[in-house]
């Protein structure tokens, strides 16, 4: 027997209603399903509770329907059909948002984990992506000739979101975040139309799509601008007592002020494996390997370091080095700060914290966003943090569903702690975000997000995110 779809519930109806609405949208179920050359899930289907499941083990939600399209037309019909019935709908990428925006309570999930496509043109370095694919298979692509594209420095982090959000990595500092490299992208908007999106075509909305989130559409296909990189790089990780935090910190803001372009990093409070709590520099050259060996030589220098894992490495490898740290299932909350810089009351705040942290799972994280980044004008794309040097981020994690409550609550209390020294928030890292953050995540964008949202999406339909309501709705 079929398990009836549950409406939207914010619509008001009565009983009758909701009972005559449900009979039609049954029938129409059918035609939905027979319409699309991918799949269609209800919860007593094989393979549901598998595909429900996204990266944040926190996350339990049941969808009444799961849609898996095949290409644009798809995706197409399953936007025409959740705007034409009213459904919450939610749309799934890589699914790696800790928020797990990805999928709904009851509605519909656009599940687009099957489009992976990847094609690369090497003489004009480009790539074309399908929404599906993630950072380590675009990586593997790509570097079968020696090219890359600012990616998130997680492998298994989705394409799509982290683009449409931003996106940093380890290129930043050489070739900016990865919405700066975007080309162009065929967008899905509300009314089922599929619009191309380039600087010359729809230029508003390409606007909005690097950095405004996924507000304006359903991207089908993203084109981007690829790089010389690698396939060496200098790269890796310098590690020093935590007990050293402070003079850590002061020498790490003067090696990242006199850093070549080239040159990307990441500074991280965290526990290593036997108990340790220790405070790391991570950095990568993307250029030349000698002249890496001279960029990264005063981080080898400093200390000494207890660990100094600096080394030639393919850049596919330091791609997927934090990725043990980030499992799929463990229960995550994270909190994001953008800050101008890291003032030495910041990091006092940050160590004394960090003394008590609940779970040795748990790392605090300054990630650059990096020179290049930092130069593009400011009217150029959506996202808007541009006077922010790096995101400071509280990555907590955990694996007992007892701790729940004891967890959030210190991230949240590192939060407000360094809130004083923040200029925004990054919007692809907000789990609960209210006004205020959501404000905070789009900044001096906001009203011209909210302007391109009532022209794109007039009736909200493109909710599950960092919403931004449409202008005057």
């Amino acid at each position: 027997m079929t398990q009836p779809l549950s409406p939207d519930p914010t619509a008001v109806q009565t009983p009758q209603q909701r009972t005559e609405r449900r009979a039609v949208v049954e029938a129409d179920v059918q035609q939905l399903a027979a319409g699309l050359h991918g799949q269609l899930l209800r919860p007593t289907d094989p393979g549901y509770d598998d595909a429900r499941q996204v990266w944040n083990g926190m996350i339990d939600r049941r969808p009444d329907l799961i849609a898996r399209p095949a290409d644009a037309a798809d995706i197409s019909r399953v936007v025409t059909f959740a705007r034409a019935h009213d459904l919450v709908l939610a749309v799934r990428g890589g699914d790696h948002n800790v928020a797990g925006l990805a999928v709904s309570d009851g509605g519909i999930m656009l599940d687009l984990s099957s489009m992976k496509g990847i094609s690369i043109d090497p003489a004009a370095r480009t790539a074309r992506v399908e929404p599906g694919a993630r950072w380590g298979e675009l990586d593997a692509e790509t570097q079968r000739h020696a090219l890359a594209v600012t990616g998130g420095s997680v492998a298994d982090t989705g394409v799509a979101g982290l683009t449409l959000g931003g996106g940093f990595g380890w290129l930043g500092g050489r070739y900016g975040l990865t919405c700066d490299n975007l080309l162009s992208a065929e967008v899905v908007t509300a009314d089922g139309a599929l619009l191309r999106a380039s600087e010359t075509e729809n230029a508003d909305l390409f606007w909005g799509l690097r950095g405004g989130g996924g507000n304006f559409g359903v991207v089908s296909a993203f084109e981007f601008q690829l790089h010389p990189v690698g396939p060496t790089v200098m790269a890796g990780m310098v590690v020093h007592p935590l007990e050293r935090a402070k003079e850590v910190v002061a020498f790490y803001r003067g090696f990242v002020d006199s850093a070549p372009d080239e040159v990307n990093t990441q500074c991280a409070i965290l526990t290593t494996p036997d108990g340790m709590k220790v405070i790391a520099l991570a950095a990568c050259h993307c250029g030349s390997e000698e002249d890496g060996a001279r960029a990264l030589a005063p981080l080898k220098e400093f200390g000494p370091p207890l660990v100094d894992q600096i080394a030639p490495m393919p850049y596919t490898q330091f791609q997927q080095a934090l990725e043990p740290m980030f499992p799929r299932g463990r229960r995550y909350y994270w909190k994001s700060h953008m800050v101008p810089a890291i003032p030495d009351e910041m990091i006092e705040r940050a160590v004394e914290h960090y003394s008590v942290v609940p779970s040795p799972f748990t790392a605090l994280l300054f990630q650059e966003l990096g020179n290049a980044a930092n130069r593009v004008p400011a009217d150029t794309t959506s996202f808007p943090h541009r006077k922010a040097r790096w995101d400071a981020v509280t990555l907590g994690g955990w694996d007992d569903p007892a701790q729940d409550a004891e967890n959030i609550a210190w991230v949240r209390s590192l939060y407000e702690a360094e809130r004083p020294f923040a200029i925004g928030t990054y919007a692809n890292i907000a789990p609960d975000a209210d006004a205020r953050e959501i404000a905070a995540a789009y900044g001096d964008r906001y009203e011209r997000l909210a302007a391109l949202k009532a022209k794109y999406d007039p009736t909200n339909l493109f909710r599950m995110n960092v919403n931004i309501p449409p202008q005057g709705g």
